[in-house]
């Protein structure tokens, strides 16, 4: 059974796809991305199997 490991990450709304970029080539997976705790941000939850 697949077991995965799971990260929640800060998002600016001025830098979104670079830091999706940066988690991505990392082997996270973009899961859902939430309205953060102010206006200018959202939070990711991101995903990737267990080595």
């Amino acid at each position: 059974m697949q077991k995965w490991e799971y990260v929640t990450v800060p998002l600016l709304v001025h830098a979104t796809k670079q830091i999706l970029d940066n988690w991505g080539e990392d082997g996270w997976e973009l899961v859902q991305v939430v309205p953060g705790p102010n206006p200018d941000q959202l939070v990711a939850y991101m995903k990737r199997p267990k080595q």
